[in-house]
């Protein structure tokens, strides 16, 4: 993991991740968080609704933006501010999620960089959102 500090940020700037949503995931993801809806963990539940099957927790696809964000871009030592979120769709067993965050505006003064995230599966988006960050400023002395 390497960080890319304020300095060297530039909008237009975008890093990807790309993870297969599995059974493990949708069920730890219950557990840590808390939310065992049905609509997740029940699959003769999940067949009485409009997705017919169960589907990933939303917050599950949401935490993947965070990965990108945390680890890529800018990376560690990156502090979260605030997070929107528009579900498109549902996200299931097996899907394979590409999560895109794209750097739109940076406040040099302020240290804060928005970023457009999106996440998408087949192509077409899941999740859409923004996020605001406190980027990691480079260490006094450092190149």
């Amino acid at each position: 993991m390497n960080t890319v500090y304020l300095d060297d940020l530039s909008v237009g700037q975008s890093a990807q991740m790309v993870r297969t949503v599995t059974e493990a995931d949708i069920v730890l993801f219950a557990q840590v968080s808390g939310d065992n809806n049905p609509v997740h963990l029940d699959e003769a539940f999940a067949a009485q609704t409009p997705f017919k099957t169960r589907i990933a927790h939303g917050m599950l696809s949401a935490a993947y933006i965070s990965a990108v964000i945390g680890t890529q871009l800018p990376g560690p030592g990156t502090i979260y501010m605030q997070q929107a979120l528009r579900f498109k769709r549902p996200v299931k067993i097996g899907d394979e999620v590409t999560t895109i965050a794209t750097i739109s505006e940076i406040d040099p003064v302020k240290g804060r960089v928005s970023i457009d995230t999106v996440c998408l599966v087949g192509g077409k988006p899941v999740i859409e959102g923004e996020a605001l960050v406190m980027a990691p400023r480079k260490p006094d002395g450092a190149a």
